[in-house]
C-alpha cells in the first residue's frame, strides 16, 4: 500500500514549495534521522526537496538525471540518463516509433552534455554526499510515465544505500505502483484518476531557474551545517 494524501486534499498545490511541505507531513517518520539523506531530481524536485529537508531536520544533495526525449516527439520520453553512466530505456516507446541505435547514441550524447553542465553549475565545486549505507529519499515534484526517476532509483542503488525512498507531491497511480516493484518505499502524496498531466496539480508551474537551483542549495546549506 503506497502511503498518500487523504481525497478531500486532491487540489491543486499552490506552488512546489507548498508541495514540499505538504509531502514532508508524509515523510515525518524520518526526521531527525542521521542516516537519512535527501536527493532532489533538478530542477523542478528542488523546491519540493528544499521543504522537505528542511522539516525533516536532513541533508540535502542533488542526483542529476536527464529524460531521453522521443526524436519529434521529444516531449515523449524514451528513456534517461543518470549520473554515473546508468540508462534506462522504454523499450516499447523504442519499438513503436522506430528509434535506432544511432538516433538513441545522438540523444544521449546532447543530455550527457547537458548533465554534465548541470553537475558543475549546480556544484559550485562541492562533492556529492555519500550514499552508502544511508536511507535515501529521492524527490522530484511529480511522476508521470516515471522514466526519469526509474533511472535515479537504479543508479542510487548502484551507490550503495541502505535504502531508497521515492517521494512526490503528486504521479500517476500505475507509475507510482510500478515503482514500488524497484524501491523500497514509494509515497506519492496524491494519485489522481484519471491522471494527465504533473502540471495541472500545481497552480504555478513556472520551470524552475538554474539560480534558484543554487539559491536554495546554498540556503539550506546555511541551515544545517
Amino acid at each position: 500500500m503506497i502511503p498518500r494524501g487523504t481525497r478531500d486534499e486532491e487540489r491543486p498545490f499552490e506552488n512546489r514549495r507548498a508541495a514540499g511541505r505538504a509531502l514532508a507531513a508524509l515523510l515525518r517518520h524520518y526526521a531527525d534521522r542521521h542516516d537519512v539523506l535527501v536527493l532532489a531530481l533538478p530542477r523542478g524536485g528542488v523546491p519540493v526537496a528544499y521543504e522537505a529537508a528542511q522539516a525533516l531536520g536532513a541533508p540535502l544533495d542533488l542526483f542529476l538525471v536527464r529524460k531521453l526525449g522521443t526524436p519529434g516527439h521529444r516531449e515523449l520520453a524514451m528513456g534517461a540518463i543518470a549520473s554515473g553512466g546508468v540508462r534506462v530505456l522504454n523499450d516499447q516507446i523504442v519499438r513503436w516509433y522506430g528509434i535506432t541505435p544511432a538516433d538513441l547514441e545522438t540523444v544521449a550524447r546532447e543530455e550527457e552534455r547537458e548533465l554534465e553542465r548541470r553537475e558543475a553549475a549546480y556544484r559550485e565545486g562541492r562533492d556529492p554526499a555519500p550514499v552508502a549505507g544511508r536511507t535515501v529519499i529521492l524527490i522530484d515534484d511529480g511522476l508521470a510515465t516515471g522514466s526519469t526517476m526509474r533511472a535515479a532509483v537504479q543508479a542510487v542503488r548502484q551507490r550503495q544505500p541502505a535504502r531508497v525512498v521515492v517521494a512526490v507531491p503528486v504521479g500517476a497511480p500505475q507509475t507510482c505502483d510500478e515503482l514500488s516493484a524497484i524501491a523500497d518505499e514509494v509515497v506519492c502524496a496524491r494519485m489522481p484518476e484519471p491522471f494527465a498531466a504533473v502540471g495541472q496539480w500545481y497552480l504555478d508551474f513556472d520551470q524552475t531557474t538554474d539560480e534558484e537551483v543554487r539559491d536554495l542549495l546554498r540556503a539550506h546549506a546555511l541551515t544545517h551545517q
